[in-house]
């Protein structure tokens, strides 16, 4: 009740303290979320409004061989890119297009997986597939294909990354290498076991639960985190599913999510009350990746028909849908929901469409070599950039558009 009065006492002072002409009142909101809400990071600036973009110029930065999906931070300041092959995480600088930091893990003999031959094959534990970050960007969470669970790094910090390893609990160690100069650090992570060939996260917007996709498994884990202790997060609900799973869709408006089913033809519903599944929603074969804007459209990519699709989530209706090139992996959405990106693994091209009310209507199909598969967006006010993760190439392709 103290810490009340003491916000309303500060709130009715700085309405005192205001004068005439340009001075603006402040709101009772923006005071309690500066002094009850310290701990986290505020939202994004909010970006100019804008109906169109028009593609400018493409840039080729190298990172490796084997380099499987990326993720910018909350700000769009650092890119992370996961090089599966290379057993590392490269942080990319946004606005110097440099390397600042590698997270190489140390490689520790393990099974993977031969895609082609569909065959168990001798290989490493410590394959960075996807990542999320935590809703303050403090946890880069990050699956190990063959390591059967994610990890959790700080990226900030180093002090958090002190897990000993334990008869109950595994660690990776991790190396941090700063390109150009004889600096390292290292320190060991917790490994979090989910489930046989983990792949996508995601997560609660306020990063209370995390989901992990188990791709051999054919299960579906729930993590509650807890950012206070090691190992910052524990399974608290396995979801079993009727095929491979893949791509997950979060919606904490209506505490449901979806998780894609890849090896077959539906998407699993989930109460996140109860973390059980819901009910099985029917769509086309092969859904890979899947996202989902504030309106409560879900955006599938079918892998192998070749097609993108939006779905009404509240009914299950595929309201229209849109030819890609072959074999369309992740998909991303602009900020403002108007504008969808898609890779393209087999046909080197990355597609993009605006998204209208009732079809996608194409704004470019750009060439993009060595097997596209990761991507993710930066935006400021003048400009949007597609960051594109090339897995033969090894290359990062920077796609610009000028907004309208």
């Amino acid at each position: 009740m103290q810490t009340l009065f003491s916000l309303l006492s500060l709130y009715f002072l700085a309405i005192g303290c205001q004068t005439s002409g340009n001075s603006k009142k402040p709101d009772i909101e923006t005071l309690f979320s500066k002094h009850v809400n310290a701990d986290t990071i505020p939202p994004a600036p909010k970006l100019k409004p804008y109906s169109s973009i028009e593609y400018e110029k493409k840039e080729v930065l190298t990172a490796a061989g084997g380099t499987k999906s990326v993720i910018f931070n909350s700000s769009g300041s650092k890119l992370y890119a996961m090089n599966l092959e290379g057993m590392s995480v490269y942080e990319f600088d946004q606005a110097s297009r440099k390397i600042s930091r590698e997270f190489k893990f140390t490689p520790t003999r393990g099974t993977g997986w031969d895609y082609n031959r569909s065959r168990p094959i001798a290989s490493f534990q410590e394959k960075p597939v996807e990542a999320c970050f935590s809703h303050d960007d403090k946890i880069l969470w990050i699956s190990l294909h063959n390591a059967d669970g994610i990890v959790p790094i700080w990226v900030d910090d180093y002090s958090k990354n002190n897990a000993v390893t334990t008869a109950e609990q595994k660690t990776k160690p991790v190396t941090v290498i700063y390109p150009g100069t004889a600096k390292k650090d290292s320190f060991r992570v917790p490994l979090i076991e989910t489930g046989k060939t983990p792949k996508v996260i995601s997560r609660t917007a306020d990063s209370k639960y995390l989901l992990v996709s188990n791709w051999h498994s054919r299960n579906t884990s729930v993590l509650e985190m807890d950012e206070t202790k090691l190992p910052y997060a524990k399974v608290i609900s396995t979801i079993p599913v009727s095929a491979i799973p893949r791509g997950i869709a979060v919606d904490d408006k209506n505490k449901k999510s979806y998780i894609a089913i890849m090896g077959g033809s539906s998407l699993n519903v989930v109460d996140n009350t109860t973390w059980k599944s819901e009910s099985i929603m029917n769509v086309w074969s092969s859904p890979r990746h899947i996202v989902m804007d504030t309106s409560g459209h879900l955006f599938v990519s079918y892998n192998s028909l070749g097609t993108i699709a939006c779905i009404d989530a509240a009914t299950g209706q595929q309201l229209f849908t849109a030819k890609t090139h072959a074999q369309p992996r992740t998909i991303v959405l602009s900020k403002n929901h108007k504008f969808i990106f898609v890779t393209c693994y087999t046909s080197d091209y990355v597609d993009v469409y605006k998204i209208n009310n009732d079809n996608f209507e194409k704004v470019a199909s750009l060439s993009c070599g060595g097997h596209p598969v990761g991507v993710d967006i930066f935006e400021n006010d003048d400009k949007l950039e597609a960051w594109v993760c090339s897995y033969s190439s090894g290359s990062i392709s920077i796609y610009s558009f000028k907004k309208k």
